[in-house]
């Protein structure tokens, strides 16, 4: 199982930090070439890289900004000249402005619905011709345990959230019969740079909350996406996984 991804090219969005950087390192241990997207955040992106060559496979890096179609156009481009054709593509970018429900201003409910739900369907409109061609894929869309709990204060992220999951089951009708399989993941609270910044009270107040009596790691929020692209993930057809330690379940 070590190599099941053997030979696939795999794009990350977001892919420098957190849950997307476990998923390129997890892909790359697994065999697959990877390339990611970033912003703002090249010293990172560069130590990825370095990581995946380390893991014998082939890595890319270019910065972009997951709410700019164009800009993942550009990326799309450049990852397949530098690595080759997507046969996996993970739309992990996202970004959490928070605020009252009252005080949302349209500039802050544009670039959180348009980092995560616009960025998403144009990153995957970017890979999905090739796809077609080759008849074959896998598309996985990250989205949050959020998108069915919802939570004060992240109106236009549990809408984003839950637009990716509309988005995924619809994509899933048209993709599926042509050799693509559309997935998301919806993780519950994980250990990131981000949660992190919220501080020791949020945490412990998650850990007292969580059945699992913690929050996770973005190493098994990447062993979920290791199934859907890999040979055990062959049967899931439009599905959102929820790795989330008890947080919410459906």
């Amino acid at each position: 199982m070590t190599q099941q991804l053997h030979g696939k090219t795999a794009y990350v969005t977001g892919g420098s930090r957190g849950i997307g950087r476990a998923i390129a390192l997890a892909f790359a241990e697994a065999g697959a070439n990877v390339a990611i997207c970033h912003l703002g955040d090249a010293e990172q992106a560069a130590t990825l890289v370095q990581a995946v060559t380390a893991r014998g496979r082939h890595g890319f890096q270019r910065e972009a900004d997951a709410a700019s179609p164009a800009a993942l156009r550009d990326f799309a481009a450049a990852a397949e000249a530098a690595l080759g054709p997507c046969d996996i593509l993970v739309n992990n970018a996202g970004i959490n402005l928070r605020g009252p429900f009252e005080s949302i201003t349209e500039e802050v409910y544009d670039r959180v619905l348009d980092v995560h739900l616009k960025g998403m369907f144009f990153m995957a409109q970017a890979v999905y011709p090739g796809m077609v061609a080759r008849g074959q894929g896998r598309i996985i869309n990250i989205a949050s345990q959020l998108a069915f709990k919802g939570g004060p204060g992240i109106a236009p992220y549990c809408a984003a959230k839950a637009g990716i999951v509309g988005f995924t089951r619809a994509l899933a009708w048209e993709a599926a019969p042509k050799g693509i399989q559309v997935n998301a993941i919806a993780p519950g609270p994980i250990e990131t740079d981000l949660t992190r910044a919220r501080g020791p009270d949020w945490k412990r107040h998650m850990e007292e909350t969580l059945l699992a009596g913690r929050l996770g790691q973005p190493e098994e929020i990447a062993a979920t996406a290791l199934l859907l692209a890999g040979p055990g993930g062959a049967f899931y057809v439009g599905a959102t996984l929820s790795p989330n330690g008890g947080d919410i379940m459906y």
